[in-house]
């Protein structure tokens, strides 16, 4: 209990923290998005409106002092403001239209990266000297490559030469949204090459880092112990290797898991799916402060989450976590 109330009272001053820097950095980015606003309104708007407006976003003439205490007190009831580049719509709103899609596209994606990834690297490691030495290189050669890089070379080649998939949104246009098999399966064949970009570009990562930890982890004294008493070949690899090997890699994994809200970025944009990415990017582009501060707050508490939940795997996996924990 002291362990985990240690932990939460660390993240709870984090939380602080990113909210207080969630606050700020807008405000200390250059321009004024009511202005840009009112120029797409092409400036046929009453001064009094303006007002009304800034101080709808939260930008106002009060001292930083104030906007940071109604920041916290509309935190606190929920409220996120109202976006300028979705105007009127609420940022919790535009939020919540897509989150679900980066979730299910990015989150999916990760975890298949990460069971492939950590599975393969085990095997490499304990098969050393065989031709899964070969994939040595190739991971190697995509841990080099950008997401952007792969994503555009999938596009060329599987959805612009040989036309096998689309390369934009996120379902058909003849498709209604509905709880229906026709558009989930539109959703899947969209999602398709933006998941495996996803997966190949960070499935690399994956298995170097398993595959260097598992090497040295198959020197260690418990482990010639379990080879020594006889036990089979997948027992010393899975319940005595891998398991000590895995636990660097569940901080890696928790911070992916945590970055999973706020998308790939890149990714979103070369296909033009309607993830949390593109909000983010649209949002900067348009000077969007309420809407930076909603994705930025989501994703700062997304990680902190994860890091949480990986502290609490560490509790179960690692005996010795446990003792210090007491």
């Amino acid at each position: 209990m002291r362990f985990l109330a240690r932990r939460l009272g660390f993240y709870l001053l984090t939380a602080w923290a990113a909210i207080t820097l969630n606050f700020l950095v807008p405000r200390l980015m250059p321009g004024d998005p009511v202005e840009l606003l009112v120029a797409r309104m092409r400036g046929n708007v009453d001064p009094a409106a303006i007002d009304a407006m800034r101080r709808a976003f939260g930008i106002s003439d009060a001292s930083l002092w104030q906007q940071y205490l109604d920041y916290l007190g509309n935190l606190a009831q929920g409220e996120l403001g109202r976006s300028i580049t979705f105007f009127p719509a609420e940022v919790s709103t535009v939020i919540a239209d897509s989150l679900p899609w980066t979730v299910g596209l990015v989150g999916v994606a990760t975890l298949i990266s990460y069971l492939m990834g950590t599975s393969l690297g085990v095997l490499m490691a304990w098969k050393r000297g065989t031709w899964l030495d070969g994939v040595l290189p190739a991971a190697t050669f995509m841990h080099a490559v950008p997401y952007f890089w792969v994503a555009l070379a999938l596009v060329f080649v599987f959805g612009v030469t040989l036309q096998w998939f689309p390369v934009s949104r996120a379902y058909g246009l003849d498709v209604m949204p509905g709880l229906t098999g026709e558009f989930a399966g539109s959703v899947v064949y969209h999602a398709a090459l933006p998941a495996v970009t996803i997966v190949v570009a960070s499935m690399a990562d994956r298995i170097l880092g398993m595959r260097n930890v598992m090497v040295t982890t198959l020197g260690e004294d418990y482990v010639v112990m379990a080879e020594a008493k006889g036990l089979t070949s997948r027992r010393v690899m899975w319940a005595y290797a891998a398991r000590n090997a895995i636990l660097p890699n569940i901080t890696s994994f928790a911070l992916s898991l945590g970055f999973v809200v706020g998308g790939s970025v890149l990714t979103e944009i070369v296909f033009s799916y309607p993830g949390i990415g593109s909000m983010l990017l649209k949002a900067v582009e348009n000077e969007d402060f309420p809407l930076m501060q909603g994705i930025f707050l989501v994703i700062s508490l997304a990680v902190l989450v994860a890091n949480f939940l990986a502290d609490l795997a560490y509790v179960v996996l690692d005996p010795r976590t446990r003792q210090e924990a007491e």
